[in-house]
């Protein structure tokens, strides 16, 4: 069989013989695939928009801890065997870490001085002619019917700084075995995972010009927006006009929250500041107040401002 074209995509239905890609990779495969292939079905579609040849970047969505397994298996199928950006505690961990090294998987440093070193290994792997998967959304979806969040931007940084294709890939399925956020899988009855590869997102408007953080987020909400697109074609139903942001989210739950406190520094406020009841009746009109409750009530309103202050 000729080796495909630089630049060609897989005919559908067609294997593509894969790279060698080593012990690891043969060891996960092995791993791995008898478990999918009984726990779920599959509905493969769009493989001909893989590139069969040369770096590309693919892009997909995260609803489910077992759909990377998943969305690997299709990706392996292709003979494009994908290079996932991960957390680096990962690759700490025995066995799995042993995995993650040998397959060349990519550690993301959070929050550390080494933090950009995943982008330039993902831009080195593409260059060298790789496929790097991304995870745009960087968490599972919080969106409450499994829609793709708003996206970070690594992948459009990459995308941009190589101009290699990006292939928007949505999946659907895997969070039907094993729901977000969920402990036990529902493996009755037997679930369908679908995979939709979209063709590659057009981003050529953004070329060339100075990567500013405006330019960044603009490029990933097109990439956010095609993948949207792929899942609503499995799913067969429109997703929401705005997407589900987190961090507009935690900002609107900070102010529910701060509300919150402030309505009840302001009840304790009220309820401090009447006069105790007790057996004996208190003062008539016009007589002074005890001079114990002269003293509690100026205390009792410090406190208050101070429960207010910390509401905020």
């Amino acid at each position: 069989m000729r080796p495909p074209a630089p630049g060609a995509v897989l005919e559908e239905g067609v294997r593509v013989p894969r790279r060698r890609i080593g012990f690891w990779y043969r060891f996960a495969a092995v791993i791995c695939k008898p478990p999918l292939l009984v726990l779920i079905k599959r509905d493969w579609r769009g493989i001909e928009n893989i590139p069969a040849d040369g770096g590309f970047i693919t892009v997909v969505n995260h609803n489910s801890h077992i759909d990377p397994f998943a969305y690997a298996h299709f990706q392996y199928n292709t003979g494009r065997v994908p290079r996932f950006l991960a957390k680096s505690g990962l690759f700490k961990k025995g066995l799995v870490g042993a995995a993650m090294r040998g397959t060349g998987q990519i550690p993301v440093y959070r929050e550390s001085t080494d933090a950009l070193s995943a982008f330039r290994a993902a831009i080195d792997a593409v260059e060298r002619g790789e496929c790097v998967a991304f995870y745009p959304e960087g968490t599972l979806t919080r969106d409450p019917n499994g829609w793709p969040m708003t996206g970070k931007t690594g992948a459009a940084r990459v995308a941009l700084q190589t101009k290699c294709p990006v292939i928007p890939v949505a999946q659907w399925g895997a969070n039907e075995l094993l729901p977000p956020y969920a402990k036990k899988p529902n493996l009755l009855p037997r679930k369908t995972h679908h995979v939709l590869a979209g063709p590659p997102v057009d981003l050529s408007r953004f070329y060339d010009k100075e990567m500013t953080p405006e330019l960044l987020k603009e490029a990933t909400e097109v990439i956010m927006a095609a993948i949207t697109r792929q899942l609503e074609h499995i799913r067969g139903e429109k997703a929401p006009s705005v997407a589900y942001d987190p961090r507009r989210e935690r900002i609107e739950q900070r102010r529910r929250t701060q509300e919150q406190n402030q309505t009840q520094a302001q009840a304790r406020t009220r309820t401090q500041g009447r006069p105790a009841t007790s057996g004996r009746p208190g003062p008539a009109d016009g007589e002074a107040a005890p001079e114990a409750a002269r003293e509690t009530a100026p205390e009792a309103a410090r406190e208050a401002v101070q429960e207010e202050g910390q509401g905020t």
